[in-house]
């Protein structure tokens, strides 16, 4: 059994694992490390195989997409941690040393997320992860350095290691026995938003989910689906609400769903007024996609679900009204809710 794999999930990225497998095999000595490939048709394995002999392949059947991806793959692949990362990133000197002494020392916390900053601009934060995510009571998601598209600049404000409720699966550290315990990601959401649900059953299960501001990597974001394409937008709509179903406190999920989908409808309308028809009709396909899945998913419901799984009410309001852009303000404005 390996101390840690380091797993990259590819499908047809031979241009990205050219750029970024190098950084990756240069500073993760400590690691087996691993390619996980979605069938790819271009020239993905033959680049791997000819310039990283030492990098094991996984090759899955089908393009299923990051969460049936990394199960498929993770069961060919023995290791106490997963390090599961974007064939985007770029990782840093030492990076794993810091995660590895945290699971030594800490045998509740499951999950891990490093310093995701952003490639492109190296002193800002990086939209997907940032330092580590939370949701408000209707499930939105946001980061410490980023809410919603403002992002902060990295000036050590998040150097710690806090508790987080999600964490971001652009690199994701779990150890395997919670992995296989929680049964991976839910193949169901295809893409986004999977490793929120994932960290919430860990939570509901007393697992504790950390950032480490010591290991730090730098994310490229939208290499493969970018910011702006309408099939994130119903993914993150359709799961969004797949994940509540899952997972909000039995006697608050019926008011909590009726509120979100409200809320999902006014996003629908500022789509529409800004002329973003194909995200509005993304939405719309999103809703009738969870009416059909509703009863599936909410037999997936566990025994227990944590009422503590917010920090604050709205995010949206909090951003929108009471115009407040940054993490560390939800704080210094005593904006914090209990649940």
């Amino acid at each position: 059994m390996d101390k840690i794999a380091v797993v990259i999930l590819n499908w047809n990225g031979a241009k990205l694992l050219e750029q970024f497998l190098p950084s990756v095999v240069q500073f993760s000595p400590e690691a087996t490390i691993y390619v996980a490939d979605n069938a790819s048709t271009d020239s993905s394995i033959a680049y791997v195989k000819e310039n990283f002999p030492t990098v094991r392949i996984v090759v899955n059947t089908g393009n299923y997409g990051y969460a049936q991806g990394y199960n498929e793959a993770l069961q060919h692949i023995d290791s106490k941690i997963y390090a599961l990362i974007n064939s985007d990133i770029e990782v840093t000197e030492n990076w794993l040393q810091p995660i590895l002494d945290t699971f030594e020392k800490e045998p509740t916390t499951a999950i891990i997320q490093p310093k995701i900053l952003d490639f492109k601009s190296k002193s800002y934060f990086e939209y997907a992860g940032a330092a580590g995510g939370f949701i408000d009571k209707y499930g939105y998601p946001f980061c410490r350095g980023r809410i919603f598209d403002t992002i902060e600049n990295d000036n050590g404000q998040y150097n710690d290691s806090c508790k987080l409720f999600w964490a971001s699966g652009a690199c994701f550290f779990i150890r395997s026995t919670v992995y296989k315990e929680l049964k991976g990601f839910d193949e169901g959401f295809f893409a986004h938003q999977e490793e929120i649900d994932l960290c919430w059953r860990a939570i509901n299960l007393s697992y504790t989910i950390k950032h480490n501001s010591q290991a730090i990597v730098y994310h490229v974001g939208g290499a493969t689906l970018q910011q702006g394409n309408p099939r994130k937008t119903y993914l993150n709509f359709r799961n969004s609400l797949l994940m509540l179903t899952k997972n909000l406190p039995k006697d608050r999920l019926y008011g909590i769903l009726f509120a979100r989908m409200v809320l999902d409808g006014i996003a629908g309308m500022q789509f529409l007024i800004q002329g973003k028809f194909k995200h509005t009709w993304a939405i719309i396909k999103a809703h009738f996609s969870f009416y059909s899945l509703f009863l599936k998913y909410y037999k997936k419901r566990n025994n227990f679900q944590t009422q503590e799984y917010y920090i604050v009410k709205s995010i949206v309001f909090l951003y929108y009204v009471k115009r407040i852009r940054v993490f560390k303000d939800i704080f210094n404005n005593n904006q914090i809710n209990n649940p």
